[in-house]
């Protein structure tokens, strides 16, 4: 089988993936609140660090309630923000506030999945970062939700709004670099030692003794739907992503960025199988510090069967292409590897490049054809609600893409085995014992 892709095919598995054109929509949610051109009610949710950034690139429209568990650590935005209305529970917040047009997600990972479901059921448009969840379960229920409410929903990966991941597109398409069977992605990063921060001693392990509570935060509200626990600095401010219970880890945190110019290039659907193996660190608490995640891709039209390796905490081997004293990115990248060469780009799908430089320099550039997007990545949401259409990241791509990366942290919870996944049943055929995993328990009070 030829595996290369024709320019028919181009085009139309370019509109797959909803990087081409936008998807017409009927309404906004509240149809005839906010009219083309006009200023759209943005709620924030989570205000400590990346919502902070977010409602920034949003303060053109009118930021009219800010939600926040800790109200000393989200103090600066509430004061960059005066006209805002100010809550520490979002479920007050959607059930008192009826002039919400959107809600902006940036909490910890655990509490994604209820926040953005309830933002939608209120007929919200939702925008929350990456990861879109905590668990597999939750990523499909969300996708699921967002196609029947009809809202514009938008993942925190700005990559996918960026300029490198439709060159990565438009290059492999047009078969830069022949046939993609493999490829490699990495993160050398690392959270060790756990539950270190600017404002606490690191932690091995769970704390065998709790903190007083600061006043200004509700750390039940905090702990949303995960298992109750003491209040600990070592979790709350900024260091809750390398625990199980809270966070995804690095797969989480980077991975949902790192493997989106790989799902959008290669048009990848969900994996027959995942093993993950050298592991290092870690425990039944915290994420390890090193992994390795190999995931077996089944042929997709107009591609063969794929090879994944994702190494966490390390770089991958070093491709021969690399020039000598040319080093892989530490945060992490993406060696695409083709029959005919290798396209390398950072951990956005940013920078990319044929290796060696002298093929990049050599290479003769496609025509661009997929559509460019201007602006930021919140600003392309903000754009879609407004006409009515579909944002870049909306979740019934992001909801798949978090899936792969939640699957890579369930097979680091199982090593050296192979697990089998059917997708259809989101369901580990081989190990029951991995479907713990899948969907994850909530607190009593808590739901979905």
């Amino acid at each position: 089988m030829k595996h290369t892709i024709s320019r028919r095919r181009f085009v139309t598995t370019t509109a797959a993936t909803g990087l081409l054109g936008m998807v017409p929509r009927h309404g906004l949610g509240a149809p005839g609140q906010t009219p083309p051109g006009g200023k759209l009610n943005i709620a924030v949710v989570g205000l400590g660090w990346m919502g902070s950034k977010n409602v920034q690139t949003c303060a053109n429209e009118n930021i009219v309630a800010l939600c926040d568990v800790d109200h000393a650590f989200a103090a600066p935005s509430f004061k960059a923000y005066p006209k805002a209305a100010v809550y520490k529970d979002y479920r007050v917040m959607l059930e008192k506030q009826k002039d919400i047009d959107a809600v902006l997600i940036a909490t910890p990972d655990h509490t994604h999945a209820v926040i953005a479901m309830a933002a939608m059921q209120a007929g919200k448009h939702v925008f929350c970062q990456k990861p879109l969840t905590h668990d597999i379960h939750e990523s499909r229920m969300l996708a699921k939700a967002a196609k029947e409410a009809g809202v514009v929903t938008q993942m925190g990966i700005q990559g996918h709004s960026a300029e490198g991941l439709r060159l990565i597109c438009e290059w492999i398409w047009a078969g830069a670099i022949g046939t993609v069977r493999e490829v490699d992605a990495w993160c050398g990063l690392s959270y060790s030692p756990h539950g270190h921060s600017w404002w606490s001693s690191p932690l091995g392990d769970r704390p065998k003794e709790g903190m007083p509570v600061p006043a200004d935060l509700d750390w039940d509200l905090w702990l949303g739907p995960a298992a109750e626990r003491p209040y600990h600095s070592g979790y709350h401010p900024m260091v809750w992503r390398c625990w199980w219970d809270f966070g995804c880890g690095m797969m989480g945190d980077r991975g949902a960025h790192t493997l989106d110019s790989v799902k959008s290039a290669l048009k990848l659907g969900a994996p027959t199988s995942i093993k993950g193996s050298g592991i290092v660190g870690g425990n039944a608490e915290v994420h390890p510090d090193k992994a390795v995640v190999v995931y077996e891709f089944p042929e997709r039209e107009g591609f063969p069967p794929l090879k994944l390796t994702w190494y966490e905490g390390q770089p991958p081997p070093r491709p021969k292409e690399l020039e000598e004293g040319r080093e892989l990115a530490y945060d992490g990248g993406v060696l695409f590897k083709g029959d005919k060469g290798t396209i390398m780009c950072g951990v956005y799908g940013d920078s990319p490049r044929l290796i060696p430089e002298t093929a990049m320099k050599a290479y003769q550039r496609p025509d661009k054809t997929l559509p460019r997007i201007k602006g930021s990545h919140e600003q392309n949401w903000i754009d879609a609600i407004k006409a009515g259409t579909k944002a870049s990241a909306d979740f019934s791509y992001s909801g798949p893409l978090t899936e792969l990366a939640l699957l890579g942290n369930l097979a680091k919870r199982f090593p050296d085995q192979k697990l089998l996944w059917d997708n259809e049943l989101m369901k580990v055929t081989n190990l029951e014992a991995a479907n713990e995993w899948v969907r994850r328990p909530y607190r009593k009070g808590w739901s979905l």
